[in-house]
Protein backbone atom coordinates (compact mmCIF):
# COMPACT_ATOMS: atom_id res chain seq x y z
CA UNK A 1 0.00 0.00 0.00
CA UNK A 2 2.84 2.41 0.80
CA UNK A 3 4.51 1.83 -2.58
CA UNK A 4 1.21 2.14 -4.41
CA UNK A 5 0.36 5.32 -2.54
CA UNK A 6 3.77 6.81 -3.24
CA UNK A 7 3.43 6.00 -6.92
CA UNK A 8 -0.03 7.58 -7.04
CA UNK A 9 1.27 10.69 -5.24
CA UNK A 10 4.20 10.92 -7.65
CA UNK A 11 1.90 10.58 -10.63
CA UNK A 12 -0.40 13.34 -9.29
CA UNK A 13 2.59 15.62 -8.72
CA UNK A 14 3.79 14.99 -12.28
CA UNK A 15 0.32 15.80 -13.64
CA UNK A 16 0.31 19.00 -11.57
CA UNK A 17 3.72 19.94 -12.99
CA UNK A 18 2.42 19.26 -16.50
CA UNK A 19 -0.59 21.51 -15.84
CA UNK A 20 1.65 24.35 -14.66
CA UNK A 21 3.93 24.04 -17.71
CA UNK A 22 0.99 23.80 -20.09
CA UNK A 23 -0.29 27.09 -18.70
CA UNK A 24 3.06 28.65 -19.65
CA UNK A 25 3.08 26.96 -23.07
CA UNK A 26 5.86 24.43 -22.54
CA UNK A 27 5.30 20.80 -21.56
CA UNK A 28 7.94 18.93 -19.54
CA UNK A 29 9.64 15.69 -20.43
CA UNK A 30 7.83 12.47 -19.55
CA UNK A 31 10.93 10.56 -18.40
CA UNK A 32 11.76 6.89 -18.74
CA UNK A 33 15.02 5.31 -17.60
CA UNK A 34 16.95 2.51 -19.30
CA UNK A 35 19.66 2.34 -16.64
CA UNK A 36 21.43 4.76 -14.31
CA UNK A 37 21.14 8.30 -15.75
CA UNK A 38 20.05 6.79 -19.10
CA UNK A 39 16.91 8.87 -19.54
CA UNK A 40 14.69 9.43 -22.56
CA UNK A 41 11.56 11.52 -22.93
CA UNK A 42 8.53 9.49 -23.98
CA UNK A 43 6.03 10.77 -26.56
CA UNK A 44 2.82 9.24 -27.90
CA UNK A 45 -0.40 10.32 -29.56
CA UNK A 46 -1.69 12.13 -26.46
CA UNK A 47 1.41 13.71 -24.95
CA UNK A 48 4.83 15.04 -25.95
CA UNK A 49 7.15 17.54 -24.28
CA UNK A 50 7.42 20.95 -25.96
CA UNK A 51 9.36 24.19 -25.61
CA UNK A 52 8.20 27.79 -25.47
CA UNK A 53 8.99 29.84 -28.59
CA UNK A 54 12.19 31.84 -28.16
CA UNK A 55 11.50 35.35 -26.88
CA UNK A 56 14.39 37.76 -26.42
CA UNK A 57 14.78 38.86 -22.79
CA UNK A 58 14.69 42.48 -21.65
CA UNK A 59 17.92 44.47 -21.93
CA UNK A 60 20.18 43.75 -18.96
CA UNK A 61 18.75 40.26 -18.44
CA UNK A 62 19.40 36.85 -19.98
CA UNK A 63 17.72 33.49 -20.38
CA UNK A 64 19.52 30.19 -19.89
CA UNK A 65 18.55 26.76 -21.16
CA UNK A 66 20.19 23.76 -19.51
CA UNK A 67 20.29 20.02 -20.14
CA UNK A 68 22.21 17.58 -17.97
CA UNK A 69 22.98 13.96 -17.31
CA UNK A 70 21.15 14.48 -14.00
CA UNK A 71 17.88 14.85 -15.92
CA UNK A 72 17.33 18.42 -17.10
CA UNK A 73 16.15 18.82 -20.69
CA UNK A 74 16.39 22.36 -22.09
CA UNK A 75 15.20 23.70 -18.74
CA UNK A 76 14.68 27.46 -18.92
CA UNK A 77 15.70 30.01 -16.26
CA UNK A 78 16.28 33.76 -16.17
CA UNK A 79 18.79 36.10 -14.62
CA UNK A 80 20.21 39.62 -14.67
CA UNK A 81 23.62 40.94 -15.65
CA UNK A 82 25.81 42.27 -12.85
CA UNK A 83 28.27 45.17 -12.76
CA UNK A 84 31.14 43.01 -11.55
CA UNK A 85 32.20 39.43 -10.78
CA UNK A 86 33.55 37.86 -7.62
CA UNK A 87 36.79 36.89 -9.39
CA UNK A 88 35.97 33.46 -10.85
CA UNK A 89 38.92 31.47 -12.15
CA UNK A 90 37.57 31.44 -15.68
CA UNK A 91 35.85 34.30 -17.52
CA UNK A 92 34.54 34.09 -21.09
CA UNK A 93 34.50 37.50 -22.79
CA UNK A 94 32.44 38.06 -25.92
CA UNK A 95 33.99 40.24 -28.63
CA UNK A 96 31.51 41.11 -31.39
CA UNK A 97 34.18 43.07 -33.26
CA UNK A 98 35.69 39.74 -34.29
CA UNK A 99 33.47 38.20 -36.98
CA UNK A 100 33.89 34.78 -38.53
CA UNK A 101 31.73 32.47 -40.69
CA UNK A 102 27.98 32.79 -41.16
CA UNK A 103 25.82 29.91 -40.02
CA UNK A 104 23.64 27.96 -42.45
CA UNK A 105 21.84 26.02 -39.75
CA UNK A 106 21.25 22.59 -38.26
CA UNK A 107 19.11 19.60 -39.11
CA UNK A 108 18.84 15.93 -39.98
CA UNK A 109 18.26 13.49 -42.81
CA UNK A 110 14.95 12.20 -44.13
CA UNK A 111 15.97 8.74 -45.32
CA UNK A 112 13.54 5.99 -46.33
CA UNK A 113 14.09 4.46 -42.90
CA UNK A 114 13.30 7.72 -41.11
CA UNK A 115 10.12 8.18 -43.13
CA UNK A 116 9.01 4.57 -42.56
CA UNK A 117 9.49 4.95 -38.81
CA UNK A 118 7.70 8.29 -38.56
CA UNK A 119 4.73 6.99 -40.58
CA UNK A 120 4.53 3.81 -38.48
CA UNK A 121 3.14 5.92 -35.63
CA UNK A 122 -0.48 7.07 -35.17
CA UNK A 123 -1.05 10.31 -37.07
CA UNK A 124 -1.16 12.50 -33.96
CA UNK A 125 2.12 10.99 -32.74
CA UNK A 126 3.59 11.65 -36.20
CA UNK A 127 2.64 15.30 -35.77
CA UNK A 128 4.25 15.39 -32.33
CA UNK A 129 7.47 13.99 -33.81
CA UNK A 130 7.55 16.43 -36.73
CA UNK A 131 6.69 19.38 -34.49
CA UNK A 132 9.45 18.32 -32.09
CA UNK A 133 11.97 18.80 -34.88
CA UNK A 134 10.60 21.63 -37.00
CA UNK A 135 8.10 23.85 -35.15
CA UNK A 136 8.72 26.81 -32.83
CA UNK A 137 7.63 24.45 -30.01
CA UNK A 138 10.54 22.18 -30.94
CA UNK A 139 14.12 22.37 -32.18
CA UNK A 140 13.38 24.51 -35.26
CA UNK A 141 15.56 22.50 -37.66
CA UNK A 142 16.09 24.24 -40.99
CA UNK A 143 18.38 21.77 -42.83
CA UNK A 144 17.15 18.50 -44.33
CA UNK A 145 19.37 16.08 -46.22
CA UNK A 146 17.58 13.72 -48.60
CA UNK A 147 19.11 10.70 -50.35
CA UNK A 148 18.57 10.66 -54.13
CA UNK A 149 16.82 7.25 -54.41
CA UNK A 150 17.98 4.51 -52.03
CA UNK A 151 20.76 4.47 -49.47
CA UNK A 152 21.65 1.78 -46.96
CA UNK A 153 18.84 3.08 -44.74
CA UNK A 154 16.25 1.78 -47.21
CA UNK A 155 14.37 -1.52 -47.42
CA UNK A 156 16.15 -2.41 -50.67
CA UNK A 157 18.50 -0.94 -53.27
CA UNK A 158 16.87 0.95 -56.13
CA UNK A 159 17.40 3.89 -58.49
CA UNK A 160 15.07 6.12 -60.50
CA UNK A 161 15.85 4.48 -63.84
CA UNK A 162 16.58 0.77 -63.84
CA UNK A 163 15.80 0.31 -67.54
CA UNK A 164 19.13 -0.70 -69.13
CA UNK A 165 20.89 1.75 -71.43
CA UNK A 166 18.24 4.49 -71.14
CA UNK A 167 20.76 7.24 -71.84
CA UNK A 168 18.01 9.78 -72.50
CA UNK A 169 16.42 8.88 -69.14
CA UNK A 170 12.98 8.46 -70.71
CA UNK A 171 12.03 5.99 -67.99
CA UNK A 172 13.23 8.14 -65.10
CA UNK A 173 10.57 8.33 -62.37
CA UNK A 174 10.35 8.88 -58.65
CA UNK A 175 9.48 5.89 -56.50
CA UNK A 176 6.79 5.28 -53.90
CA UNK A 177 9.43 6.02 -51.28
CA UNK A 178 9.45 9.58 -52.61
CA UNK A 179 5.82 10.22 -53.51
CA UNK A 180 4.13 8.32 -50.67
CA UNK A 181 6.67 8.68 -47.86
CA UNK A 182 9.21 11.48 -48.05
CA UNK A 183 7.45 14.17 -50.07
CA UNK A 184 4.29 14.19 -47.90
CA UNK A 185 6.45 14.42 -44.78
CA UNK A 186 8.44 17.30 -46.29
CA UNK A 187 5.22 19.22 -46.90
CA UNK A 188 4.02 18.58 -43.36
CA UNK A 189 7.36 19.67 -41.88
CA UNK A 190 7.40 22.81 -44.00
CA UNK A 191 3.89 23.72 -42.90
CA UNK A 192 4.94 23.44 -39.24
CA UNK A 193 8.14 25.43 -39.59
CA UNK A 194 8.40 29.20 -39.15
CA UNK A 195 11.87 29.10 -40.69
CA UNK A 196 12.48 28.35 -44.39
CA UNK A 197 13.66 24.77 -44.82
CA UNK A 198 16.81 24.22 -46.89
CA UNK A 199 16.94 20.81 -48.54
CA UNK A 200 19.97 19.21 -50.10
CA UNK A 201 20.14 15.91 -51.95
CA UNK A 202 22.89 13.29 -51.97
CA UNK A 203 23.25 10.32 -54.34
CA UNK A 204 24.42 6.93 -53.11
CA UNK A 205 24.34 4.87 -56.29
CA UNK A 206 23.70 5.12 -60.03
CA UNK A 207 21.68 2.66 -62.15
CA UNK A 208 23.52 -0.62 -62.63
CA UNK A 209 23.94 0.00 -66.38
CA UNK A 210 26.02 3.11 -65.63
CA UNK A 211 28.31 1.38 -63.14
CA UNK A 212 31.55 -0.49 -63.68
CA UNK A 213 30.43 -3.47 -61.59
CA UNK A 214 27.02 -3.76 -63.29
CA UNK A 215 25.19 -3.62 -59.94
CA UNK A 216 23.57 -0.86 -57.90
CA UNK A 217 25.19 -2.44 -54.86
CA UNK A 218 28.84 -2.49 -53.91
CA UNK A 219 31.74 -0.24 -54.76
CA UNK A 220 31.56 0.37 -58.46
CA UNK A 221 32.68 3.48 -60.30
CA UNK A 222 30.93 5.15 -63.22
CA UNK A 223 31.82 3.55 -66.53
CA UNK A 224 34.12 5.47 -68.81
CA UNK A 225 35.52 8.87 -67.98
CA UNK A 226 34.39 12.46 -67.56
CA UNK A 227 32.77 13.95 -70.63
CA UNK A 228 31.50 10.65 -72.09
CA UNK A 229 27.89 9.42 -72.42
CA UNK A 230 27.94 7.66 -69.04
CA UNK A 231 28.97 10.78 -67.16
CA UNK A 232 26.64 13.03 -69.19
CA UNK A 233 23.75 10.71 -68.40
CA UNK A 234 24.61 10.67 -64.71
CA UNK A 235 24.76 14.49 -64.67
CA UNK A 236 21.37 14.69 -66.36
CA UNK A 237 20.04 12.24 -63.74
CA UNK A 238 20.60 14.99 -61.15
CA UNK A 239 18.60 17.45 -63.24
CA UNK A 240 15.77 14.94 -63.68
CA UNK A 241 15.69 14.42 -59.93
CA UNK A 242 15.35 18.16 -59.34
CA UNK A 243 12.74 18.45 -62.12
CA UNK A 244 10.55 15.70 -60.68
CA UNK A 245 10.66 17.08 -57.15
CA UNK A 246 9.68 20.54 -58.43
CA UNK A 247 6.50 18.96 -59.83
CA UNK A 248 5.69 18.11 -56.19
CA UNK A 249 6.49 21.67 -55.02
CA UNK A 250 9.79 20.66 -53.43
CA UNK A 251 12.99 22.51 -54.31
CA UNK A 252 16.58 21.86 -53.28
CA UNK A 253 19.06 24.52 -52.24
CA UNK A 254 21.98 22.18 -52.98
CA UNK A 255 23.09 18.71 -54.04
CA UNK A 256 26.29 16.91 -53.14
CA UNK A 257 28.26 15.30 -55.95
CA UNK A 258 28.41 11.91 -54.21
CA UNK A 259 27.89 10.49 -50.75
CA UNK A 260 31.20 9.13 -49.44
CA UNK A 261 33.04 8.66 -52.73
CA UNK A 262 35.76 6.83 -50.81
CA UNK A 263 33.31 4.77 -48.71
CA UNK A 264 35.37 1.60 -49.22
CA UNK A 265 37.42 2.78 -46.25
CA UNK A 266 34.60 2.15 -43.77
CA UNK A 267 31.50 0.53 -45.20
CA UNK A 268 30.25 -3.05 -45.60
CA UNK A 269 31.01 -4.77 -48.91
CA UNK A 270 27.45 -4.41 -50.27
CA UNK A 271 27.18 -0.73 -49.31
CA UNK A 272 25.98 1.26 -52.35
CA UNK A 273 28.40 3.92 -53.52
CA UNK A 274 30.08 5.36 -56.60
CA UNK A 275 33.82 5.57 -56.19
CA UNK A 276 35.45 8.86 -57.17
CA UNK A 277 38.97 10.10 -56.62
CA UNK A 278 39.36 13.84 -56.10
CA UNK A 279 40.66 14.13 -59.67
CA UNK A 280 37.68 12.22 -61.06
CA UNK A 281 35.22 14.33 -59.09
CA UNK A 282 36.89 17.51 -60.33
CA UNK A 283 36.66 16.38 -63.95
CA UNK A 284 33.02 15.26 -63.56
CA UNK A 285 32.10 18.67 -62.14
CA UNK A 286 34.00 20.59 -64.83
CA UNK A 287 32.82 18.61 -67.84
CA UNK A 288 29.42 17.26 -66.84
CA UNK A 289 27.60 18.13 -63.64
CA UNK A 290 28.59 21.79 -63.35
CA UNK A 291 27.49 22.68 -66.89
CA UNK A 292 24.29 20.61 -66.57
CA UNK A 293 23.25 22.50 -63.42
CA UNK A 294 24.22 25.84 -64.97
CA UNK A 295 22.05 25.14 -68.04
CA UNK A 296 19.08 24.03 -65.95
CA UNK A 297 16.34 26.18 -64.46
CA UNK A 298 17.37 25.22 -60.93
CA UNK A 299 19.21 27.57 -58.59
CA UNK A 300 20.77 24.62 -56.84
CA UNK A 301 24.25 24.83 -55.36
CA UNK A 302 26.89 22.14 -55.65
CA UNK A 303 28.72 20.60 -52.67
CA UNK A 304 31.83 18.44 -53.12
CA UNK A 305 33.44 15.71 -51.00
CA UNK A 306 30.54 14.68 -48.66
CA UNK A 307 33.06 12.39 -46.95
CA UNK A 308 35.53 12.30 -44.06
CA UNK A 309 37.50 15.30 -42.81
CA UNK A 310 40.67 13.23 -43.21
CA UNK A 311 40.48 13.97 -46.96
CA UNK A 312 40.96 17.68 -46.30
CA UNK A 313 42.58 19.88 -47.38
CA UNK A 314 43.86 17.57 -50.18
CA UNK A 315 40.44 17.01 -51.77
CA UNK A 316 39.70 20.74 -51.80
CA UNK A 317 43.09 21.54 -53.29
CA UNK A 318 42.54 19.13 -56.16
CA UNK A 319 38.95 20.13 -56.95
CA UNK A 320 38.79 23.80 -56.01
CA UNK A 321 42.31 24.38 -57.24
CA UNK A 322 40.76 24.17 -60.70
CA UNK A 323 39.29 27.61 -61.45
CA UNK A 324 36.46 26.23 -63.59
CA UNK A 325 35.42 23.70 -60.95
CA UNK A 326 35.61 26.35 -58.23
CA UNK A 327 33.11 28.54 -60.11
CA UNK A 328 30.54 25.73 -60.15
CA UNK A 329 31.00 24.76 -56.48
CA UNK A 330 29.54 26.50 -53.43
CA UNK A 331 30.76 24.36 -50.56
CA UNK A 332 32.43 21.30 -49.07
CA UNK A 333 30.49 18.56 -47.26
CA UNK A 334 32.14 16.75 -44.34
CA UNK A 335 31.32 13.60 -42.34
CA UNK A 336 32.36 13.24 -38.73
CA UNK A 337 33.35 9.56 -38.49
CA UNK A 338 37.13 9.96 -38.65
CA UNK A 339 37.42 13.39 -37.02
CA UNK A 340 39.58 12.08 -34.18
CA UNK A 341 42.38 11.18 -36.60
CA UNK A 342 43.27 14.66 -37.87
CA UNK A 343 43.10 17.85 -35.74
CA UNK A 344 40.45 20.27 -37.08
CA UNK A 345 43.00 23.06 -37.52
CA UNK A 346 44.87 20.79 -39.96
CA UNK A 347 41.76 19.77 -41.94
CA UNK A 348 38.88 22.23 -41.55
CA UNK A 349 40.73 25.42 -40.72
CA UNK A 350 43.45 24.73 -43.27
CA UNK A 351 40.78 24.26 -45.94
CA UNK A 352 39.00 27.48 -44.96
CA UNK A 353 42.25 29.42 -45.16
CA UNK A 354 42.87 28.10 -48.67
CA UNK A 355 39.30 28.57 -49.91
CA UNK A 356 37.55 31.13 -47.68
CA UNK A 357 34.70 31.73 -50.13
CA UNK A 358 33.52 28.10 -50.13
CA UNK A 359 31.51 27.08 -47.08
CA UNK A 360 32.18 24.02 -44.95
CA UNK A 361 29.08 22.04 -43.94
CA UNK A 362 28.87 18.89 -41.84
CA UNK A 363 26.53 16.68 -43.85
CA UNK A 364 26.42 13.48 -41.79
CA UNK A 365 27.03 12.23 -38.25
CA UNK A 366 25.62 9.46 -36.10
CA UNK A 367 26.52 7.22 -33.17
CA UNK A 368 26.26 3.45 -32.89
CA UNK A 369 27.53 2.68 -36.40
CA UNK A 370 29.55 -0.49 -37.01
CA UNK A 371 28.52 -1.90 -33.63
CA UNK A 372 26.39 -5.05 -33.59
CA UNK A 373 25.39 -5.05 -29.91
CA UNK A 374 24.79 -1.39 -29.08
CA UNK A 375 23.64 0.34 -32.26
CA UNK A 376 20.84 1.91 -30.22
CA UNK A 377 21.72 2.91 -26.66
CA UNK A 378 18.56 4.40 -25.18
CA UNK A 379 19.19 7.38 -22.95
CA UNK A 380 22.95 7.45 -23.47
CA UNK A 381 24.14 10.89 -22.34
CA UNK A 382 27.64 10.36 -23.71
CA UNK A 383 26.34 10.08 -27.27
CA UNK A 384 24.62 13.43 -26.86
CA UNK A 385 27.82 14.98 -25.51
CA UNK A 386 29.70 13.70 -28.54
CA UNK A 387 27.25 15.59 -30.77
CA UNK A 388 27.75 18.85 -28.85
CA UNK A 389 31.51 18.37 -28.66
CA UNK A 390 31.61 17.92 -32.43
CA UNK A 391 29.38 20.91 -33.16
CA UNK A 392 31.34 23.21 -30.85
CA UNK A 393 34.66 22.01 -32.26
CA UNK A 394 33.76 22.45 -35.90
CA UNK A 395 31.94 25.77 -35.44
CA UNK A 396 35.15 27.08 -33.92
CA UNK A 397 36.99 25.94 -37.05
CA UNK A 398 34.87 27.73 -39.67
CA UNK A 399 32.12 25.15 -40.30
CA UNK A 400 28.78 26.77 -41.14
CA UNK A 401 26.32 24.07 -40.11
CA UNK A 402 25.81 20.52 -38.88
CA UNK A 403 23.42 17.85 -40.17
CA UNK A 404 22.57 14.74 -38.19
CA UNK A 405 21.93 11.44 -39.96
CA UNK A 406 18.50 9.71 -39.65
CA UNK A 407 15.72 11.78 -38.09
CA UNK A 408 14.17 8.63 -36.62
CA UNK A 409 15.05 4.92 -36.45
CA UNK A 410 13.49 1.82 -34.91
CA UNK A 411 14.55 -0.05 -31.78
CA UNK A 412 17.25 -1.94 -33.74
CA UNK A 413 18.60 1.19 -35.40
CA UNK A 414 17.05 0.53 -38.79
CA UNK A 415 15.65 -0.54 -41.11
CA UNK A 416 18.86 -0.90 -43.09
CA UNK A 417 19.15 -3.42 -45.91
CA UNK A 418 22.89 -3.97 -45.35
CA UNK A 419 22.37 -4.20 -41.55
CA UNK A 420 24.52 -1.11 -41.03
CA UNK A 421 22.44 -0.11 -38.00
CA UNK A 422 22.96 3.12 -36.07
CA UNK A 423 21.51 5.30 -33.33
CA UNK A 424 19.26 8.33 -33.74
CA UNK A 425 18.07 11.26 -31.61
CA UNK A 426 14.55 9.83 -31.98
CA UNK A 427 13.84 6.11 -31.62
CA UNK A 428 10.41 4.78 -32.60
CA UNK A 429 8.79 1.78 -30.90
CA UNK A 430 5.89 1.17 -33.28
CA UNK A 431 4.72 -1.87 -31.27
CA UNK A 432 3.74 0.57 -28.49
CA UNK A 433 2.87 3.58 -30.72
CA UNK A 434 5.50 5.67 -28.92
CA UNK A 435 8.79 7.36 -29.66
CA UNK A 436 11.72 8.27 -27.43
CA UNK A 437 13.62 11.56 -27.53
CA UNK A 438 17.20 10.78 -26.63
CA UNK A 439 19.88 13.05 -25.11
CA UNK A 440 21.20 13.60 -28.67
CA UNK A 441 17.90 15.28 -29.52
CA UNK A 442 18.25 17.86 -26.76
CA UNK A 443 21.93 18.46 -27.43
CA UNK A 444 21.01 19.32 -31.02
CA UNK A 445 18.37 21.72 -29.72
CA UNK A 446 20.91 23.75 -27.76
CA UNK A 447 22.19 24.89 -31.15
CA UNK A 448 19.38 24.58 -33.69
CA UNK A 449 16.70 26.42 -31.72
CA UNK A 450 18.81 29.43 -30.79
CA UNK A 451 21.24 29.85 -33.71
CA UNK A 452 19.17 30.53 -36.85
CA UNK A 453 20.46 30.75 -40.40
CA UNK A 454 22.33 34.00 -40.96
CA UNK A 455 23.88 34.09 -37.49
CA UNK A 456 27.62 34.75 -37.33
CA UNK A 457 30.27 33.37 -35.02
CA UNK A 458 32.01 36.08 -33.01
CA UNK A 459 35.08 36.29 -30.82
CA UNK A 460 35.16 34.62 -27.42
CA UNK A 461 38.24 34.97 -25.23
CA UNK A 462 39.13 32.96 -22.13
CA UNK A 463 40.68 34.83 -19.19
CA UNK A 464 43.42 32.23 -18.95
CA UNK A 465 45.10 29.67 -21.12
CA UNK A 466 44.89 26.06 -20.00
CA UNK A 467 46.27 22.76 -21.20
CA UNK A 468 43.23 21.04 -19.71
CA UNK A 469 40.13 23.18 -20.13
CA UNK A 470 36.95 21.62 -18.72
CA UNK A 471 34.57 23.84 -20.71
CA UNK A 472 33.94 24.01 -24.45
CA UNK A 473 32.08 26.98 -25.88
CA UNK A 474 31.10 29.14 -28.85
CA UNK A 475 29.58 32.61 -29.18
CA UNK A 476 27.26 33.62 -32.00
CA UNK A 477 25.55 36.87 -33.02
CA UNK A 478 22.02 36.31 -34.33
CA UNK A 479 20.47 38.30 -37.22
CA UNK A 480 18.17 40.02 -34.69
CA UNK A 481 21.20 41.34 -32.79
CA UNK A 482 20.93 38.96 -29.83
CA UNK A 483 23.94 37.00 -28.60
CA UNK A 484 24.06 33.26 -27.99
CA UNK A 485 26.68 31.48 -25.92
CA UNK A 486 26.74 27.68 -25.72
CA UNK A 487 28.82 26.07 -22.95
CA UNK A 488 29.50 22.32 -22.62
CA UNK A 489 30.94 20.58 -19.55
CA UNK A 490 31.77 16.94 -20.35
CA UNK A 491 33.31 16.26 -16.96
CA UNK A 492 31.96 14.90 -13.68
CA UNK A 493 32.36 18.04 -11.57
CA UNK A 494 30.83 21.52 -11.46
CA UNK A 495 32.83 24.35 -13.04
CA UNK A 496 32.26 27.94 -11.86
CA UNK A 497 32.89 30.57 -14.53
CA UNK A 498 31.95 34.09 -15.54
CA UNK A 499 30.56 35.57 -18.75
CA UNK A 500 31.45 39.11 -19.78
CA UNK A 501 29.78 41.18 -22.47
CA UNK A 502 31.48 44.61 -22.32
CA UNK A 503 28.30 46.19 -23.70
CA UNK A 504 26.03 44.76 -20.98
CA UNK A 505 27.92 43.44 -17.94
CA UNK A 506 28.70 40.15 -16.25
CA UNK A 507 27.00 36.84 -15.55
CA UNK A 508 28.16 34.70 -12.65
CA UNK A 509 27.63 31.11 -13.76
CA UNK A 510 28.22 27.44 -12.97
CA UNK A 511 28.36 24.64 -15.52
CA UNK A 512 27.10 21.56 -13.65
CA UNK A 513 28.78 18.20 -14.15
CA UNK A 514 27.94 16.65 -17.54
CA UNK A 515 25.80 19.53 -18.74
CA UNK A 516 25.21 21.84 -21.68
CA UNK A 517 23.91 25.39 -21.38
CA UNK A 518 22.71 27.95 -23.91
CA UNK A 519 22.65 31.62 -22.85
CA UNK A 520 20.70 34.24 -24.81
CA UNK A 521 20.68 38.03 -24.30
CA UNK A 522 20.30 41.35 -26.05
CA UNK A 523 23.03 43.96 -26.37
CA UNK A 524 20.67 46.85 -27.15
Amino acid sequence: MVATGAYALGWRLWLLMVAVHWAAGARPCSPKYFGLNAMVCVCNATYCDTLDPVVLPALGTYVKYESSKAGKRLERSEGSFQRSLRAPDLVLTVDTAQRYQEVKGFGGSLTDAAAINILSLPETAQDHLLRSYFSKEGLEYNLIRLPMASCDFSLHAYTYDDVPFDYELKHFSLRDEDTKLKIPLLHRASAMSKRPLSLYGSPWTAPAWLRSNGDVRGKGALKGQAGDKYHKTWANYFIKFLDEYVKHNVTFSAVTVQNEPLAALLSPSQFPTIVFTAEQQRDFVVQDLGPALARSSHRTQLIILDDQSTHLPHWAKVVLGNATAARYIAGIGVHWYLDSIVPPRCSLEATHELFPHHFLLYTEACSGFLTRRFSVSLGCWDRGQRYSHSILTVLNHFVSGWTDWNLALDMKGGPNWVKNYADSPVIVDSSKDIFYKQPMFYHMGHFSKFIPEGSQRVGLQQSRRCLFCPLEHVAVLRPDGALVLVVLNRFGWHVPFGIQDPAVGFIEAVAPANSIQTYLWRQQ
